[in-house]
């Protein structure tokens, strides 16, 4: 099995759905009576599906168990179909497909095992996953409008042109990476008023991003914690 440790608790869902081909329209006209030899088909079917639902990590050896918070499945009877829907809800590290696809397949074999004995032709047509949700796949990287970014080097060696940039490039190129456009790449000195002005007028233009690096150290001139602090109008800590 793969590690799912990293992963996080989120609403999954998924539904699948199987597909019963009769030879005959007899034969759901039949299952509709609840006239087959055998018993109810659609709730031997359910009942099926709802134990395969439950013990698929117990047939399926790479699935992981987990709990199943909720489980339904559903019949529509047609011409010369039945088809069968199964649809499965966890709150757990992993997707809950292989459920649903188990419980509709299980379903159908009920279904066939039942049937059989009145008709020669039945045919399972088909097994699919109809939709799932929740997990790293219904979260999209992308903004949803191109943003801005500003990267500010408070040093006074830099500034000065005495010492090379290195931490203002490595957060520009992480931007980048991000596709977050680098507007601006400002080197400044560690003066509080000039910290305060750069940062009120980045924001003025609205820029999105301003990331500040440097001035963070226990030296005096070491300020722009304290420079940025009371122009903010919210504070987030460790963010």
């Amino acid at each position: 099995m793969i590690d799912i440790t990293d992963k996080s608790f989120t609403l999954r869902m998924a539904r699948a759905q199987a597909v019963v081909v009769t030879g005959s329209e007899d034969t759901v006209e039949a299952v509709r009576r609840n006239a087959v030899p055998k018993g109810n088909v659609i709730e031997a079917a359910r009942m099926a599906a709802l134990l395969a639902v439950k013990r698929t990590h117990e047939l399926l050896p790479l699935c992981h168990p987990l709990p199943v918070e909720y489980a339904q499945v559903q019949f529509s009877l047609e011409k010369n179909e039945i088809r069968i829907e199964v649809e499965v809800k966890t709150i757990y590290r992993t997707g809950v497909e292989m459920e649903a696809l188990h419980g509709a397949s299980t379903a159908a074999l009920t279904v066939y095992d039942m049937l059989k004995p009145i008709d020669k032709n039945l045919e399972i047509a088909s097994i699919r996953l109809l939709e799932k949700s929740g997990g790293k796949s219904d979260y999209d990287d992308k903004f949803s409008r191109a943003l801005s970014a500003a990267v500010v080097v408070v040093s006074d060696s830099v500034s000065s042109g005495k010492k090379k940039d290195t931490a203002g490039k490595a957060v520009g190129a992480h931007l980048e990476k991000l596709e977050v456009k680098v507007a601006e790449y400002i080197m400044i000195p560690d003066e509080l008023p000039q910290i305060q002005h750069t940062v009120k007028s980045l924001a003025q233009r609205g820029i999105a991003l301003i990331a500040l690096t440097g001035g963070t150290g226990i030296s005096p001139r070491d300020i722009t914690p304290e420079a940025v602090r009371p122009i903010l109008e919210k504070e987030l800590p460790g963010v």
